[in-house]
């Protein structure tokens, strides 16, 4: 397990000017700030509370580039590229661990579904594949291999701690000239002539040529007062962790019963990690862990894994997933409002997993260059009907 970074104070007075003010501090506004800034961008970073206070903050995130959608599988897998070069660029330990994504299919369809993504995954330099009973078996003995019709294995994929990786980027953001302040809150922003100029905050205005909004689940509100209209909506997700067990767990892939969404992995040190979504949890930005969640993890444990039916969990935590209607992100240039303010948000439980690569996409779409990938399709003009982006197949299905 990488150790937590050092908190750093970055309270203090605002500069009068930036070239950029990107807005949110967790894993994808510090990715974005760290890029521009790399370009030759002057950025200033705010955070409302602290650097990856909101979803960022929870200790492992999953990275992962098996998708059903082309973009979502390219962003996954240019982001697994640079965070396996996050020792070097930025530079900080992540605690990355790649034992890869087993996805549990309860039946055919699933099955058929799941052959027509790996397909598309290999043809795109994934190299994720379709698994019978055996291999289920050898890779992780926990599982109750007759209750599904089949898998999908991609051994490349896992996960790294978020805090580093939201660290990591801010202090390389800073080495490139950039400003960070926390406890900071954009409160409006001020144009004129068509031209946005200034974010003012509960600490006064900064003059400004175009913002980034990657305030993740809070990202429609701060959207609204710039006059935009980003579809994001909060709901709580919850995880449990059991203490050490003895004897320690096996090491098991990051593996998820598709038709339950119950998932679990290793957790240092010595337990296990474990989570499942609450199809009734509504809107709401509710973050207090609940342990009557725990009877419905427990029910789907028992039938995916039995063996950890009864496994103790010791504690837990609750955080948000930023939705968007087609469960797909939110990355382009608003059209229709003054100036230029560009948005990154509504991931919609992969934004922590694909916020390098995006990264260099919001970097170069500031700058006026063609990004390696085509994002096009995730322009918030979708649910509008006068999206002219391409490259999109319709929702994702790989959602946990």
């Amino acid at each position: 397990m990488t150790s937590a970074p050092r908190p750093v104070d970055r309270r203090g007075p605002l500069p009068a000017r930036a070239e950029v003010v990107v807005v949110g501090g967790g894993a994808m506004g510090a990715s974005v700030a760290f890029h521009l800034a790399e370009d030759g961008v002057d950025v200033l970073l705010l955070e409302a509370e602290e650097l990856a206070s909101g979803s960022s903050g929870k200790p492992i995130g999953g990275v992962r580039a098996q998708f059903s959608d082309p973009a979502n599988v390219d962003l996954g897998n240019r982001s697994l590229e640079l965070y396996e070069d996050f020792a070097q660029r930025p530079g900080a330990d992540i605690g990355l661990q790649q034992p890869g994504y087993l996805f549990l299919l309860p039946d055919a369809a699933d099955v058929a579904l799941f052959e027509e993504s790996v397909a598309m995954q290999n043809e795109r330099g994934v190299a994720s594949r379709m698994l019978g009973a055996d291999e289920v078996r050898r890779l992780n003995p926990y599982v109750d291999v007759d209750r599904y019709a089949g898998a999908a294995y991609a051994a490349r994929d896992g996960f790294a701690y978020p805090l580093a990786v939201v660290e990591g980027y801010a202090a390389g953001a800073e080495r490139h000239g950039a400003r960070v302040r926390t406890h900071v809150t954009a409160t409006g922003f001020e144009s004129r002539d068509d031209r946005l100029v200034a974010v003012w905050t509960d600490q006064g205005r900064v003059r400004t040529d175009a913002v980034v909004l990657c305030a993740g689940a809070w990202t429609r509100d701060v959207a609204a007062k710039a006059g935009l209209d980003l579809p994001v909506d909060p709901y709580r997700r919850q995880i449990g962790f059991t203490p050490a067990l003895d004897p320690a767990p096996r090491r098991v892939p990051f593996t998820i019963d598709y038709g339950t969404t119950f998932y679990f992995h290793n957790a240092d040190p010595d337990g296990l990690l474990l989570g499942i979504a609450d199809p009734a949890t509504p809107v709401a930005f509710e973050r207090t862990y609940d342990p009557s969640w725990l009877p419905l993890l427990r029910g789907a444990a028992g039938a995916c894994a039995p063996e950890l039916a009864d496994v103790p969990v010791a504690r837990g935590w609750a955080g948000l997933y930023e939705m968007t209607p087609d469960r797909n992100a939110l990355i382009g240039e608003a059209t229709g409002v003054p100036g230029r303010v560009l948005y990154a948000a509504g991931f919609s439980g992969h934004g922590f997993l694909q916020a390098p690569a995006v990264g260099e996409v919001v970097r170069d779409l500031y700058a006026g260059r063609t990004p390696r990938i085509d994002v096009s399709g995730f322009d918030a003009d979708r649910f509008a009907g006068t999206s002219t982006g391409t490259g999109r197949r319709g929702p994702e299905s790989n959602i946990i």
